[in-house]
């Protein structure tokens, strides 16, 4: 890429694609287009939003035609916490499968010159050996909490390597751990676990503190169940049981399952600072070459190619008891936290080997302390 090539985000306005719009400006990058579905982000100079629906083929066909792009990181997906992933099954093998084929099948279409597919880590089996490395895919069953959006990501994966071994392509896939940052999804029904920890005890806290103020205030930024800023203190009471923050002397924050699972943790700056080195840095081919021994991209049928994407992360997890005793201290929520242990806990571990992305070059920045504490400034003052 140089600083004038015309970078197509799709999804920019999410967790991922801003932080690669983010990214991308720091590094000089000025010819941006960025897409939207519904709410148009604030103008930037050097990057150019589009409403466009991903799930309409022709809409997306129509603007690969018009709009021609050179480079495409591929951010946009509908995504969610462990209860999203379980409710709206058929939402997240469908529209996921739908954004994929329309965005990568165009980008071969139009002769892209390179394309970065994101994934995610819940791709691996339920029982992968610890920590998961790349060859591990598709070794044993997936967890069924997030099955269908983990085929779908496998699904894009597929794909993209699959169109290079057939079309020559230039597409490579990344799996990123579990990410946190600005423009994070704060809905207390859909959220991942980290951003739902965060506002919980946010709203313990203002709780605690008698302070239905914040609470409103809070809510009208993130309506739940038709609660928003209008809502009565009964209202407001309600929606917080219903939500397992529980009014009294101390106040009780009651959390899904055990707390013993572990998960591995990256701040999405950091993963768009990987994904734009990968952009700049590695091609296919040199995957080929360095992962499977293969040195004339033209012929890669020489060996089986399979599970050519690579992992981001840090290669360091933490308990989802210890992340939400660390988010209680920083955010000073002082009461009680208890498990419902007949809620499911999901995959016990999920921590990437990275030592692939490593021997690529690069290593995260952002230490979880640094990150979680600037999250939170970010989420209380926004």
């Amino acid at each position: 890429m140089n600083k004038q090539s015309k970078i197509f985000v799709a999804g920019a306005t999410g967790l991922v694609g801003s932080a690669i719009v983010r990214n991308l400006l720091k590094k000089g990058y000025n010819n941006i287009l960025g897409t939207f579905f519904s709410r148009q982000p604030q103008s930037v100079d050097g990057v150019r939003y589009v409403q466009l629906n991903l799930l309409d083929q022709q809409a997306v066909e129509d603007f690969y035609n018009q709009e021609k792009p050179e480079y495409v990181f591929l951010a946009a997906a509908k995504v969610g916490g462990i209860k999203a992933n379980h409710i709206y099954r058929g939402e997240f093998i469908y529209e996921n499968l739908q954004i994929q084929n329309n965005v990568i099948h165009q980008a071969y279409l139009n002769d892209v010159t390179k394309l970065l597919f994101l994934g995610s880590s819940c791709i691996y089996p339920k029982n992968a050996p610890q920590p998961m490395k790349e060859e591990h895919l598709l070794t044993s069953e997936l967890e069924y909490t997030n099955e269908p959006y983990a085929i779908a990501k496998i699904a894009g994966m597929k794909m993209c390597e699959d169109y290079n071994l057939q079309y020559g392509t230039n597409f490579i896939s990344v799996m990123p751990t579990n990410l946190y940052g600005p423009n994070d999804n704060y809905h207390l029904e859909n959220s991942h676990v980290l951003a739902a920890l965060i506002r919980k005890n946010h709203l313990a806290k203002a709780l605690e503190n008698k302070d239905f103020e914040e609470l409103r205030r809070d809510f009208g930024k993130h309506p739940v169940n038709g609660v928003d800023s209008q809502a009565s203190d009964k209202q407001i009471r309600n929606e917080l049981e219903n939500q397992g923050i529980h009014d009294g002397n101390p106040v009780v924050l009651k959390l899904w399952g055990s707390g013993k699972p572990h998960r591995e943790f990256l701040h999405s700056d950091d993963l768009a600072d990987a994904s734009t080195y990968l952009m700049e840095t590695i091609d296919f081919s040199d995957v080929l070459h360095h992962e499977f021994g293969i040195d004339n991209p033209e012929h890669p049928m020489e060996a089986e190619v399979r599970n050519s994407h690579i992992n981001i992360g840090t290669g360091k997890d933490i308990s989802i008891q210890e992340l939400a005793e660390t988010i209680q201290k920083i955010v000073g929520f002082r009461g009680e936290i208890r498990w419902d242990t007949t809620k499911p806990d999901g995959t016990y571990r999920k921590l990437l080997d990275v030592s692939r992305l490593n021997g690529y070059g690069w290593f995260p920045k952002i230490s979880f302390k640094q990150g979680l504490e600037s999250i939170y400034e970010q989420y209380r003052n926004s």
